[in-house]
């Protein structure tokens, strides 16, 4: 190998794509502050926000232990575990946002109020939040609520880390099933997402209940995966394909599904 000229340099090699995909999701996904993570434009930028989606489950576990934090402060300072409930999910929703929570607002107003493709569209793309939204919201988060006040502390942050894993593993293969419901905007500008993305969340979904459910993973990710399915199709009947919208609705409508069937299956016999 030839000797360097003196007083050369060599370029410092750029990050690997997998890095700036995953501080992609972060950023994508939570309010957190991450301005040492690097830019995130440039050639490794190309096709970033589609894979970023693989990541999606290990930042929505991040997410999931941060209100498994509060519940588990919440049980320490003798609340009644409805109250604990409620302030962890106020404690997800503060980290990312409400991100999905507006997205199922939105679909719940605009399938609910549309007469018709465009008018759902619409709708959806409307700031303002109707009865449909907000009947949405109310039952979210009182079903999720009420799911993991019945478990005992250490299964409920359990349940949320997975929950919050699994809800987001689907939404990589809903990308890729289904095409945009519009040409422009963030859902049209990924394309359609890569195999090994659509694998990599779901490996790393299911990685990440086994280690915090052991057997109930299975029936869970099952649950997940059943509730995407449904607001896919959902999505497909009344406006012919996904919006990011859409992605939040099934990430809402997912995480209920987990927290509910772990409720029944830890719950019943804690």
């Amino acid at each position: 190998m030839p000797d360097m000229p003196d007083g050369a340099t060599t370029a410092p090699l750029p990050p690997p794509h997998w890095t700036q995909d995953a501080a992609l999701a972060l950023v994508f996904l939570t309010r957190l502050p991450l301005p040492a993570l690097g830019p995130l434009d440039g050639p490794l930028a190309d096709g970033a926000p589609a894979r970023a989606m693989g990541w999606f489950p290990l930042v929505g576990a991040l997410i999931g232990l941060a209100g498994g934090a509060v519940f588990a402060l919440a049980a320490l300072a003798h609340l009644p575990p409805l109250a604990g409930a409620l302030l962890a999910l106020a404690a997800t929703v503060r980290l990312t946002g409400g991100l999905h929570e507006d997205g199922a607002a939105d679909v719940a107003d605009g399938f609910g109020g549309g007469r018709d493709r465009l008018r759902k569209l619409e709708i959806m793309r409307d700031s303002r939040v109707g009865s449909y939204g907000v009947l949405a919201l109310v039952f979210s988060v009182g079903i999720r609520a009420a799911a993991l006040a019945a478990l005992p502390v250490p299964a409920a942050v359990a349940a949320l880390a997975a929950a919050g894993a699994l809800s987001r593993c689907g939404l990589a293969a809903l990308a890729r099933v289904l095409s945009p419901a519009r040409r422009d905007g963030l859902a049209a500008a990924q394309g359609k997402l890569a195999m090994a993305t659509v694998l990599l969340a779901l490996v790393s979904g299911i990685a990440v209940a086994a280690i915090a459910l052991g057997g109930p993973a299975l029936p869970a990710l099952a649950a997940a995966l059943l509730a995407v399915a449904a607001v896919a199709a959902l999505a497909r009947r009344q406006i012919g394909g996904h919006t990011g919208d859409v992605f939040g609705a099934a990430q809402q409508v997912a995480e209920a599904a987990v927290l509910l069937t772990l409720s029944a299956l830890i719950g019943a016999a804690a």
